[in-house]
């Protein structure tokens, strides 16, 4: 049995177990697809299902405002893809009559989606014969076929492509496509696969040379930067009000809110922080004493380590909004993230 047989015996054989793969509806197959681009399954699913509800259909997202579908997001990370599924949205709703546009080429064309959800949706929802190339099939193929390049290189991931279109059943293509998916998902998984339950063990490349440990062959990791973030909690006790600032530079977490910032190349003391230019923006506004200066906060991405300090100070009102932000009363409404969320659930 040649290999994209042997792969579609053994998606029927196990379909029943994997439910997220049933849906056909283009719509929820791109959201289910962004979601779970950067996330595992079992972290996915509920904020897929919150999703879903809050915004059921492409109409709904594309009159939803950003705000409430960023909080709606909030957590998941990457929240420019939540951005970009909102415009996408819109040019759904404005150039193709509200339907989801049914060739690889317009789908790709769409803010936010790239090679692999674009050919998820085109197979899955449309039966176009595109491969997908995700992380779990990057894995599968360069242990069973043998490529050596490094795996997080352009080069490799075009080996696999090519490797993958030559294999794809043109009459199923989105069973072939889930099946790789979840093949490196469930079994060629990361460290350690699952060679003695493998299907496909006398056809591996990897398994047959004993290099099972070396492939896939990585290139080294960027190096993290460290940032330190020095907030300032401006609250008014009378009028219940806190200062955010909304943040728009081309930086992460665009889009969401946050306090008053002040950044620094190193850990600063508090008298030191008080001589900064940035901290004259609250002087304005005749700040009383420092209630607390939290402890620090290490919120860890993916090239970068935040170490975030939270001074508390009040105001006996608020009478001047420093430039480029607003007052807050009700802080379950906006969008923040994680690190923000993390600060206000410890603060007594």
């Amino acid at each position: 049995m040649d290999f994209t047989s042997q792969m579609l015996e053994w998606y029927e054989h196990n379909k029943r177990d994997l439910p997220w793969r049933r849906i056909r509806d283009p719509y929820l197959i791109w959201v289910s697809e962004i979601i779970l681009q950067q996330t595992r399954i079992d972290q996915g699913l509920p904020y897929y299902q919150r999703f879903i509800t809050a915004f059921p259909d492409i109409r709904s997202l594309a009159t939803a405002d950003e705000k409430d579908i960023m909080k709606i997001w909030q957590g998941l990370g990457y929240y420019s893809r939540a951005v970009n599924m909102h415009k996408a949205s819109l040019i759904i709703m404005n150039d193709f009559n509200g339907q989801f546009p049914g060739s690889y080429e317009a789908i790709r064309g769409l803010p936010g989606i790239g090679d692999y959800t674009a050919a998820a949706i085109a197979s899955i929802a449309f039966h176009l014969p595109f491969p997908v190339v995700d992380g779990n099939v990057i894995r599968f193929f360069s242990r069973h076929f043998g490529v050596k390049e490094p795996v997080n290189s352009a080069k490799a991931k075009q080996i696999i492509r090519e490797i993958a279109t030559g294999l794809i059943d043109h009459q199923h293509p989105g069973s072939f496509n889930q099946a790789i998916m979840e093949y490196g998902a469930r079994t060629c998984i990361p460290g350690i696969p699952m060679c003695d339950s493998c299907c496909f063990e006398q056809s591996c490349f990897a398994y047959s040379h004993n290099s099972v440990g070396l492939l896939p062959v990585k290139n080294k990791k960027v190096r993290q930067r460290t940032r330190y973030f020095n907030y300032l909690v401006i609250t008014s006790d009378n009028e219940n009000a806190w200062i955010m600032r909304k943040r728009v530079a081309q930086d992460i977490w665009k889009g969401l809110y946050d306090f008053p910032l002040i950044e620094t190349a190193k850990l600063l003391s508090l008298k030191s922080l008080k001589a900064t230019r940035d901290w004259s923006l609250i002087e304005k506004m005749n700040p009383g004493p420092l209630i607390r200066c939290s402890g620090q906060f290490r919120h860890i991405l993916t090239h970068q380590v935040i170490v975030a300090r939270f001074f508390r100070i009040s105001v006996s009102k608020v009478n001047v909004v420093p430039e480029g932000c607003i007052q807050v009363r009700d802080l379950t409404k906006i969008p923040v993230p994680r690190l923000i969320e993390k600060y206000l659930q410890n603060l007594v």
